[in-house]
């Protein structure tokens, strides 16, 4: 499959052919404002064990809304207990303390301020945190679902909450803590600069004592365990894990993006095992992320050149309990910044490419529907979404003079997805401002 190039020539007749069995299996969407009907379309997928919800660009008001109306289902009338999100996991611990009731971790007063503050700090997903807290509002603590982050990102947020915790149980453990992570001290701001002093050989790696303090907190889960009953062990043992992994991340960072790639979706692999395994056996999650990670890698270039990801992960683990759902639009507008640390713009989306899975589902006609190709009566279908097309995928950045190279992948869909929601027109998240924090409790995780 991999040999076969989206440059050679698709035959009209052949297109056509797609686009009439893509119009004839898709289902129209309700509005998105009639968030039950729309989330009750997708009671089909309840009987899984993870419902991975992808999105086409990191910006998009309508990826958001239609994630969060069916994880709403989900967790409302099928059992799912976790929302696990591509975000830096102490970020969302306050995001989960929030909707869990619980008290608010220790650290600033507000989650996700730091680039690309648009993504998770916006009206959408505010919403939906809001919607969250009252549905947990009654249940009892161990009911309530839970919002976690999945992400590598977090070194300087998750060193502080190790030792914040030690500080509480173990002040003596917190001394040897600040120990080994000063080892890391003269980079934290700019971990990628510790990177290149290790690749150059100015700085030995400090991942065996990161290692042995991730050892050591582990070595005393049962004393931490009755001092807090181990709700905050856990979230302390992850941060270490986060600790390690993102150095051992920005050390081989120059080494390939494959290598960095596949240890960052590793991770948030492990971490979503990792929620699972501690609730009751069973239990359920949903996680939202970029297409880019939520579909099966081994279905486009990113894994015919070594990458795996989150959306392969599952799909190896949980097989048919594990199901992979992609978001696409033609136009309209995103927020995405120009090039890393730049600020947040608007932006017009470009008409998709003709040679792209996209412009198959523009040229259905449906305008906002979705399209499911699991089971044998839909073989048909399955077969012509099976031909390499290029695939377009939007981050944070979005650079659209030079979008061939900079956004589009070859992909083959129906290996990639299991099923593809579609939006011809789209429009950029709202970010939060200072208004969207007033009257709201103490808790509150966007701050003020």
């Amino acid at each position: 499959m991999a040999g076969l190039s989206w440059k050679e020539r698709e035959s009209d007749d052949t297109l056509d052919e797609t686009i009439g069995l893509v119009r004839a299996s898709g289902e129209p969407l309700p509005p998105l404002e009639d968030v039950e009907a729309f989330g009750a379309l997708f009671d089909r997928f309840a009987d899984a064990r993870v419902v991975l919800l992808g999105e086409a660009t990191h910006g998009t008001s309508e990826f958001y809304r239609a994630r969060a109306a069916i994880t709403r289902r989900l967790v409302e009338r099928h059992g799912f207990c976790i929302v696990a999100v591509e975000a830096d996991w102490p970020d969302a611990a306050r995001i989960d303390a929030y909707v869990r009731h619980r008290p608010v971790p220790d650290g600033d007063d507000a989650a996700f301020q730091r680039f690309p503050a648009w993504m998770w700090r916006n009206e959408d997903v505010a919403d939906f945190v809001n919607w969250l807290r009252d549905h947990n509002r009654e249940k009892p603590e161990e009911a309530r679902a839970e919002f976690r982050g999945l992400d590598v990102y977090s070194l300087n947020g998750s060193i502080q909450a190790v030792l914040d915790y030690l500080d509480k149980v173990d002040p003596e453990a917190a001394g040897e803590a600040r120990g080994r992570y000063g080892c890391l001290s003269p980079w934290q701001s700019d971990p990628a600069r510790y990177g290149r002093a290790v690749l150059t050989g100015q700085k030995k790696p400090c991942d065996q004592a990161l290692l042995k303090q991730l050892q050591d907190l582990l070595g005393k889960r049962l004393d931490y365990f009755e001092a807090d009953g181990g709700e905050m062990f856990f979230d302390a043992v992850q941060n270490a894990k986060i600790v390690r992994a993102a150095e051992h991340y920005y050390r081989i960072m120059y080494e390939g993006a494959t290598e960095s790639w596949n240890l960052r979706d590793r991770h948030m692999f492990d971490t979503l095992q990792s929620l699972l395994d501690r609730r009751e056996p069973g239990a359920k999650a949903v996680v939202w992320a970029h297409n880019s990670h939520i579909g099966n890698a081994a279905a486009t270039a990113m894994g015919w050149q070594g990458e795996f990801n989150i959306g392969e992960l599952c799909r190896t683990a949980f097989r048919d309990e594990a199901v992979l759902i992609g978001f696409g639009t033609d136009r309209g507008t995103v927020a995405a910044a120009s090039d890393w640390d730049d600020p947040m713009e608007i932006k017009d989306i470009r008409p998709a490419r003709s040679d792209s899975h996209e412009r198959v589902f523009r040229d259905a006609g449906l305008g906002r529907f979705l399209t499911e190709w699991r089971g044998s009566g839909r073989l048909a279908l399955r077969k012509a979404l099976s031909r390499p097309r290029l695939e377009r995928a939007i981050g944070v950045i979005y650079r659209p003079d030079t979008e061939l190279y900079s956004h589009y992948f070859e992909a083959v869909l129906a290996d990639q997805f299991d099923a593809f929601v579609w939006f011809d027109e789209t429009r950029a998240v709202t970010p939060l401002t200072e208004a969207h924090g007033e009257g709201m409790p103490e808790t509150y995780p966007f701050g003020l």
